[in-house]
């Protein structure tokens, strides 16, 4: 009797390690704010995730932190995604200037306040443009609120008129950065949809990639291989099964997977 309830017990122990073998990480997208009446995130992100391995799942914007806990909880990732300008006033400290776009406050305190919790977590986290730029303002850092006005000698169209999946600017890429382990490429052409930009870089983090008119393309959290960010769109090509940047999401998943 006993041998049989040993063989039983040893039988439910590796089922259960079977079914957490086959259990595909969760990865939460940060969703958009539709002027208080819908919620929602852009499908590139949604199937990029899927391409990568993971399982996405759209995370409602909310203001009660207690349910942004809760919405942690349920993912082992997370991606913060593209979106509107960052209120410069309340975030950083800096009156708005007249080349400044559209801003919504409450995407900036949700988005923020579960960077900050991710991150504290120990959670992986991938920043992608707004969502590089947020990573950034979050921990300390500072931006440029708008390209053209403020930074001398731009010499790159940095908001493209071409599809998503085509690149129309390259970026140079530090060698043995994240970024560079990920897509295995040291100099690549991106997509560009932005006229804000990193300025001052957060304490604690890197930067790891710059356009040649020394734009930041891309940072990491130093000492850390869960929290990165990019300024261009990798889920334009990945989504159009271009998979140059393809392991940025598998890096994010795989990093997710070991939680």
């Amino acid at each position: 009797m006993k041998k049989l309830l040993s063989i039983a017990a040893l039988l439910l122990v590796s089922a259960a390690i079977f079914a957490q073998a086959g259990k595909r990480p969760v990865i939460g997208i940060s969703s958009t704010w539709g002027e208080g009446t819908s919620t929602s995130a852009p499908l590139t992100y949604v199937e990029s995730v899927i391409r990568a391995g993971g399982v996405p799942l759209v995370l409602p914007i909310t203001l009660d932190p207690a349910i942004m806990a809760q919405m942690l909880d349920r993912v082992d990732g997370l991606i913060m995604t593209g979106g509107e300008d960052i209120d410069p006033l309340k975030w950083f400290g800096e009156e708005p200037v007249p080349g400044m776009g559209e801003i919504v406050p409450a995407r900036d305190s949700f988005d923020i306040a579960l960077i900050r919790m991710a991150v504290g977590r120990g959670m992986p986290l991938l920043g992608i443009c707004r969502g590089h730029q947020l990573l950034n303002v979050a921990f300390g850092g500072t931006l440029y609120q708008d390209i053209p006005s403020q930074v001398k000698g731009s010499s790159v169209k940095h908001s493209q008129k071409a599809p998503r999946y085509y690149g129309t600017h390259t970026i140079n890429i530090e060698k043995g950065s994240l970024l560079n382990k990920q897509i295995g490429l040291e100099k690549v052409a991106v997509n560009s949809y932005h006229h804000q930009a990193v300025k001052d870089v957060a304490p604690g983090f890197k930067v790891t990639a710059r356009s040649v008119d020394g734009i930041v393309e891309a940072m990491e959290k130093i000492g850390s291989t869960k929290v990165f960010s990019v300024q261009f769109h990798p889920e334009g090509f990945t989504a159009s099964n271009i998979d140059t940047f393809l392991g940025i999401f598998q890096h994010l998943v795989k990093e997710a997977g070991k939680k």
